[in-house]
């Protein structure tokens, strides 16, 4: 995709690449709340402090409940209470009740003998639902109010927990938050070399964004080939290839592949890996660019360019440092000599040349594979 730049501005293709690969991990790992570089440099360096408020946040929490329980706790005893004697005055009422149907039925004992039986049945029926009722009368009211019992349960031991063991209420309380964060951070520390490398591919990027509009940026060239290629140079045979910047100048077309490496990593790690990448690199482009592959036709005016060669310049950027060695066909370059190292070189093509090369990279870059 074209970054909409003003007039000035060097006009800039795709997302750089490090950038693009700790997006796509992020969003492998359902992360989505990163909109940038920075946001996640950000999330890095104030992670300690972010724990420290969400560990706050939490004790806040926990202040709130301990509070809360203790204006819950009074209500709720207060409403088992109510609810205790409004069931203790229904069940002496079934009791009453009955005991006044036992007495009315002793006034009618004097009948004959087949109903004095009957109603000695009934007083017997009666009695054994009184004493029942009266055996059972505090499980009644206990199964009555189990459930809010249960509650009240509850809340008196959390509150004794919160108030005796605060320390502890606040880590459970915080546990799983913490626990995301902290394995949100894990994640993002897994691309640190990409987190590194993309600072230094954006320095650049701001860099080359200074250039005129006469100036194309391609971040993140990659390609791949279904029938590979043979350099018979190298001996080797080349699958794809991959450039972190290729600037299509007046001047001609730079390959710069950035490196933002600190001074110990200079002493430990070597450039031959990257010089021979940008070398393979420059071979396939040299071959697309001067027509040198049947399937790829870049068409300039002849009358200006005749039968020369499309010059490509091997650069390799270091943001703050530069090692003593050379290397021939690549240039090492400091990120501060990148602008006068490119201005350096006198334009050879018109304004229509040069962005007629820029759109026959863009397109190639959009096939990924050719």
């Amino acid at each position: 995709m074209k970054k909409q730049n003003s007039k000035e501005m060097c006009r800039t293709y795709n997302m750089i690449g490090s950038l693009a690969t700790l997006k796509l991990h992020l969003e492998k790992n359902n992360i989505y709340e990163f909109k940038s570089l920075k946001n996640v440099i950000d999330f890095q360096n104030s992670f300690n402090a972010n724990k420290q408020i969400l560990i706050s946040y939490h004790k806040d929490l926990i202040f709130e409940e301990r509070r809360n329980l203790e204006m819950d706790i009074p209500l709720l005893e207060q409403e088992i209470e109510e609810e205790k004697k409004k069931v203790e005055q229904s069940l002496r009422k079934e009791i009453s009740s009955l005991n006044n149907k036992l007495v009315l039925l002793s006034t009618n004992l004097k009948q004959n003998i087949l109903i004095e039986l009957l109603i000695r049945m009934k007083q017997w029926h009666y009695k054994i639902k009184i004493k029942n009722k009266e055996n059972n009368f505090a499980f009644k009211v206990d199964k009555s109010l189990r459930k809010q019992a249960h509650q009240l349960q509850i809340k008196n031991n959390r509150y004794h927990f919160i108030t005796s063991e605060f320390s502890d209420a606040v880590k459970q309380s915080s546990k799983k938050s913490l626990n995301e964060l902290e394995w949100k951070k894990s994640k993002i520390d897994e691309l640190d070399s990409f987190i590194y490398g993309a600072l230094g591919e954006q320095k650049v990027v701001k860099t080359l964004e200074s250039l005129s509009d006469n100036h194309f940026l391609i971040n993140d060239f990659s390609i791949s080939f279904s029938k590979p290629l043979f350099n018979k140079i190298e001996n080797e045979y080349i699958k794809s290839i991959q450039v972190d910047h290729l600037l299509v100048a007046p001047s001609g077309v730079f390959l710069i592949e950035t490196k933002n490496w600190s001074n110990k990593s200079l002493e430990s790690l070597s450039l031959r890996s990257p010089v021979k990448q940008i070398k393979r690199t420059s071979f396939v482009l040299f071959k697309l660019l001067n027509n040198e592959m049947s399937n790829f036709y870049l068409d300039l005016s002849t009358h200006h360019w005749g039968d020369r060669k499309i010059p490509i310049k091997n650069l390799i950027v270091l943001i703050n440092n530069k090692p003593k060695e050379e290397f021939q066909y690549v240039k090492v370059l400091k990120l501060d000599e990148l602008l006068g190292y490119i201005n350096y070189f006198k334009p050879i093509f018109s304004n229509a040349e040069t962005q007629n090369i820029a759109e026959f990279l863009v397109s190639i870059n959009e096939q990924k594979v050719i």
